[in-house]
C-alpha cells in the first residue's frame, strides 16, 4: 500500500530530498518511484513528467528560499540586512544544495512571475534602498549580488576554495565586507567620450 497517501506535494517533498541526496540532475520519476516502491505510471496522475517535478522543486525551493531570507531581513538595513541576505543562500546551499540547484532552474515568464522569485527580487531591492541606488543602478546591484552570491557558493559547494589558506568564512565576510563598500559608493554611470 505505498501508494496510499500520494499527492503532488508529497511527491515535491520526496523529490527535493532526492535531490539534497543524489543531485538535482539525477531527479526522475523514475527514481522517484523508486523511493516510493510504486510504479511509474502511479505517479503521473500527480505530476506530468519529469520536467513537471524538476519545476514543482523549484518552486519549492524558491519558497522556501524566500521564507528564510523575510525571516532574516525582518528589521535589519545596510551592511547587517546585506549580511542577512547573504547568509540565507549560502546557508540554505550547504543544507540544501539539491534544492539551491533546484531555485537556478530557468522557468518559464508566467511560472516565474508567479513563484516566490518575486518575493526575492523584492527583497533584494527593499535592502538596496538602504544604500540609496535608484534606476536603472538597482538593478545592476541586484545581478550584482545574485551573481557575487551565487557564484561563491557554487565555487564553495564544489570544493573550489578547500585547497588553500585563508578559511572560507573569512573569506566570505571579506566579500560581504567588500560588496557594502561598493554599494555605498556606487560609481556613477560611465560617461560617454566623444571622438
Amino acid at each position: 500500500m505505498a501508494r496510499v497517501g500520494l499527492t503532488a506535494e508529497r511527491l515535491t517533498l520526496a523529490g527535493a530530498e532526492l535531490a539534497d541526496e543524489v543531485g538535482f540532475d539525477q531527479v526522475t520519476v523514475s527514481a522517484l518511484a523508486r523511493r516510493f516502491d510504486v510504479k511509474v505510471a502511479s505517479l503521473y496522475s500527480h505530476v506530468r513528467n519529469s520536467q513537471d517535478l524538476k519545476t514543482r522543486i523549484a518552486l519549492l525551493a524558491l519558497a522556501e528560499l524566500a521564507d528564510r531570507a523575510a525571516d532574516a531581513l525582518a528589521g535589519r538595513s545596510g551592511k547587517e540586512a546585506l549580511a542577512a541576505l547573504a547568509n540565507v543562500y549560502r546557508d540554505y546551499a550547504r543544507e540544501h544544495p539539491g534544492r539551491y540547484a533546484a531555485a537556478q532552474l530557468r522557468l518559464d515568464p508566467a511560472t516565474a512571475a508567479a513563484s516566490a522569485g518575486v518575493r526575492h527580487a523584492q527583497m533584494t531591492r527593499a535592502l538596496l534602498r538602504g544604500y540609496d541606488l535608484t534606476e536603472p543602478d538597482q538593478t545592476h546591484a541586484v545581478r550584482l549580488l545574485g551573481s557575487v552570491f551565487h557564484g561563491y557558493v557554487s565555487l564553495e559547494l564544489g570544493g573550489g576554495f578547500s585547497h588553500s589558506a585563508p578559511d572560507t568564512d573569512e573569506t566570505w565576510v571579506r566579500v560581504l565586507d567588500a560588496l557594502d563598500t561598493l554599494l555605498r559608493n556606487w560609481p556613477p554611470p560611465p560617461t560617454e567620450t566623444q571622438g
